[in-house]
């Protein structure tokens, strides 16, 4: 019988090669695929905003758009017109399309 360690050196470097292709594309598929997709729909839902949409901060704060700009926002928040808040596009986490009425 073969211990442990002499089947480990047997393998054929074929097999070996294959398992390593077997855990790397495991990998991207458990790590690395559903990170990207994530990021494509981010990217998507910022370029979609507009005004008069409502948001969700990543602090937790619901407001609605009132200006975009190439890499801000302007967010006005709750019933006071005062309360008017410029941020970076990338701390909106959700973002719900104005009704069309």
């Amino acid at each position: 019988m073969f211990t442990l360690a002499e089947q480990a050196a047997t393998m054929s470097p074929i097999f070996m090669l294959a398992l390593w292709a077997l855990v790397i594309g495991g990998m991207w598929f458990m790590l690395i695929r559903p990170q990207r997709k994530e990021q494509k729909r981010i990217q998507a839902m910022v370029a979609d905003m507009a005004v008069g949409d409502t948001v969700l901060t990543t602090s937790g704060f619901y407001g609605v758009i009132i200006d975009i700009t190439d890499e801000d926002v302007i967010v006005e928040f709750g019933s006071n017109k005062n309360c008017r808040i410029p941020m970076q596009k990338a701390a909106i986490a959700q973002v719900e399309k104005a009704s069309k009425e």
